[in-house]
């Protein structure tokens, strides 16, 4: 279709507060007085991730009272990033059959009881990039139609491999926000293909920051970064909806100023929570300062070294790309990518930036659960900013994972398993938007999954076990990564595992490098399920990765 310019949508927002209670001040409310204030069928926004600035108070407040009211009920969550600890807290506690009917979340592994409901078609589920919510907050809050970016083309979020789609089920009492019902459309426009996600509204939002003032100024002064806080605060004001806000104290006046990341106009209501059950740093640490000490790059202190497994394997080679191509900005991923910059570090690799998509420029990225923090950061903006670098092509080299490659060199992180296999819902976070636009894209992963064991003796690698699954398949079950289009837009691409390396070719997927003391056909080949290319120029990896000792790549 083409692009077509649209007069302002009506809205018919779900009342989400009293009537007589949207024009009054600030309030300071208990958790549970807050949670009263949430109507049934209101479209819900959660702030936040991982850990870090989701309202915990409020959301374990809020699940407590619909199992013991039914209600709220028939709620549509939206959140960006994963907001969840793989147990019970985070977006967790909307996992209740009814209590949530539509989610539109960008990362999801966090919280499995919100994957749970869309695979059992409890709720419809909706998978959108990172970034592309994030901007759509600040489009939002703007009054614009929404967000029009190629960010999402030819893969899963794509309309014509699924439109972003995770179930098929449609629950009739659901007040549409879009009038198809479709979170995003393909246009053309000047000539090009995007992708054109439209706005909705908001009818409440929940933010957590570190203090309020009797104004409702919320500041960030012991968080991490404040990822879209702003945004979505004057998202929901600006949809005619609520802020509900939690935070450690109330102060008499802010000490630094610069440290506000909300004004207290767009704040209708702030819950004061100090305990660190439900206000910990992140969802790992209670308190981490060296998430809020400055660091210039050069004097970051020396961690242990990290234990020399398979995973470190994979780093490692991951750093050689680092030395040998001296990228300036470099973006670490969650998982297997996060500890690329610890194992540089180790090997005295510098002269790069790593940047984590929360917001956090310098320093060194954590994982898990405190993933999106870095320690001793040089600078912090706010997550949509960062994306907007990100998309223009900022970043040099991206280090993102794999949890399914096939023979075109396209990728799945986003869901898979399945048959034998529990089905994993991970969702794509920020990964589309930051494969698709790194001028390089390194994907991480081990060649198979599921009991792999490997040695290392004399520079060499062994196959002490075999992973029970392959994970390079005929075809991806889920397309997060389209390999061929990306490779179109000239973007270099690379595939590092345990004991070999991997390129685009001609279309097809090759193998470039093999680990000294693998067999090709044995130990790489039979282990694919589709046919793989070999390169005429096939090398061997360095043998130095497979020796604990350092690289002396410095």
């Amino acid at each position: 279709m083409r692009l077509e310019c649209r007069g302002k949508r009506r809205r018919d927002p779900v009342p989400a507060i009293d009537d007589n209670q949207s024009e009054a001040a600030m309030q300071i409310l208990s958790a549970h007085e807050a949670a009263q204030h949430i109507r049934d069928g209101a479209i819900v926004a959660s702030a936040g991730f991982s850990g870090v600035g989701h309202a915990e108070a409020v959301t374990a407040a809020l699940e407590e009272r619909f199992l013991a009211t039914a209600h709220p009920r028939d709620l549509t969550l939206v959140f960006s990033a994963g907001q969840g600890d793989y147990g019970t807290r985070g977006t967790n506690h909307f996992g209740n059959v009814g209590m949530v009917r539509r989610i539109v979340g960008g990362h999801w592994r966090s919280s499995h009881r919100l994957g749970q409901l869309v695979l059992d078609d409890e709720a419809e589920g909706f998978n959108l990039p990172q970034g592309v919510i994030a901007q759509l907050y600040r489009a939002i809050a703007g009054g614009k139609p929404g967000v029009l970016t190629p960010i999402g083309l030819h893969t899963f979020v794509d309309p014509r491999h699924g439109g972003a789609r995770l179930n098929s089920v449609r629950f009739a009492n659901l007040a549409r926000p879009n009038r198809d019902d479709s979170w995003v459309e393909v246009v053309q426009f000047r000539g090009q293909e995007y992708l054109f996600y439209p706005s909705f509204r908001i009818d409440v939002a929940l933010l957590r920051t570190t203090a309020s003032d009797a104004r409702g100024n919320l500041s960030s002064e012991e968080d991490p970064f404040f990822h879209e806080l702003l945004a979505l605060a004057a998202a929901a004001r600006n949809s005619g909806g609520i802020v509900i806000a939690q935070v450690k104290r109330m102060v008499e006046r802010h000490a630094n100023l610069h440290a506000v990341k909300v004004p207290g106009n767009l704040v209708d209501f702030v819950v004061v929570s100090d305990d660190l059950a439900t206000s910990p740093m992140t969802f790992a640490e209670a308190f981490n300062p060296s998430y809020l000490c400055a660091g210039n790059g050069s004097d970051l202190p020396l961690a242990a070294p990290l234990a020399f497994d398979v995973r470190k394997l994979i780093q490692r080679r991951a750093v050689l790309e680092l030395a040998r191509h001296r990228p300036s900005v470099v973006n670490l991923g969650v998982g297997m990518p996060a500890n690329v910059g610890a194992v540089a570090h180790e090997e005295g690799i510098g002269g790069f930036t790593l940047t984590v998509e929360a917001g956090a420029t310098g320093g060194v990225p954590a994982d898990a659960l405190s993933f999106g923090a870095c320690a001793y950061p040089e600078a912090v903006v706010d997550e949509p900013a960062q994306f907007d670098f990100y998309e223009g092509g900022g970043i040099d080299m991206a280090f993102l994972g794999m949890a399914e490659l096939d023979m075109h060199g396209n990728v799945n992180v986003s869901r898979f398993g399945g048959g034998a296999q529990k089905t994993v819902l991970a969702g794509v976070g920020g990964f589309i938007n930051i494969s698709q636009s790194a001028r390089t894209v390194v994907f991480l992963g081990t060649l198979t999954a599921g009991g792999l064991e490997v040695a290392c003796a004399a520079g060499r690698l062994q196959i002490v076990a075999e992973g029970r699954q392959a994970k390079i398949v005929e075809r991806v079950s889920h397309l997060s990564f389209n390999g061929p289009y990306v490779a179109g837009l000239g973007r270099r691409i690379l595939y590092i595992t345990e004991r070999a390396v991997f390129e685009i070719r001609d279309g097809r997927l090759t193998v470039v490098e093999l680990a000294p003391g693998i067999d090709l056909a044995q130990d790489v080949l039979a282990r694919c399920e589709c046919d793989v290319a070999v390169a005429h120029d096939l090398v061997q990896m360095d043998a130095r990765l497979f020796d604990q000792a350092p690289m002396g790549l410095s």
